[in-house]
Order: structure tokens, then C-alpha cells, then sequence
């Protein structure tokens, strides 16, 4: 429950789609995610540290930690689950 309290909170999954195909910078992030404030994105990138889905490296940005990348695999399939919902 509490991955999908985390998971559920607005942007989060954005961020971690945004991630999933290597580092980005905060600015990178911002861009990426249209209308998301920093001040929301500072706390997505906070609270995915502190579950250890997410780690900043100096000089190369955000980036997936090995947790976060296998979290995003299963996002992955998930989405294609969705396309194919979605077209039923």
C-alpha cells in the first residue's frame, strides 16, 4: 500500500517515466513534464530518493537507481496492458 500511495501521488509516475531511459537534470525534468511546478517536482524527486527509486549524481542529473529501473520494467508492461484496455 504504501508503494501505491507513492506511486499515486500526482506526477510521480510522470517523473519516473521520464527517467526510465537514463539521467536528467532538474531542468531537463521540468521540461519534459509541460506544467509541473518546481516546487511539486522538488518533492517527487525527494520522496523517489528517500524509497530509493531515484538518486541525483553531480555533473549527470536524476537518474533511476537498479530498484527504480526494475519498478520501471513493470511499468513498462503495465502501459502496454493499458494500450491494449484502451483499445477495447
Amino acid at each position: 500500500m504504501v508503494l501505491l500511495d507513492l506511486l499515486g501521488r500526482r506526477w510521480t509516475l510522470r517523473v519516473l517515466w521520464e527517467l526510465r531511459d537514463g539521467p536528467a537534470t532538474f531542468r531537463e525534468l521540468r521540461a519534459r513534464c509541460d506544467a509541473l511546478s518546481p516546487s511539486v517536482l522538488s518533492a517527487r524527486l525527494r520522496e523517489l530518493r528517500e524509497a530509493g527509486l531515484v538518486a541525483h549524481a553531480e555533473g549527470e542529473g536524476y537518474g533511476l537507481t537498479a530498484r527504480g529501473s526494475e519498478l520501471g520494467e513493470q511499468l513498462v508492461a503495465l502501459s502496454a496492458w493499458a494500450e491494449r484496455w484502451a483499445a477495447d
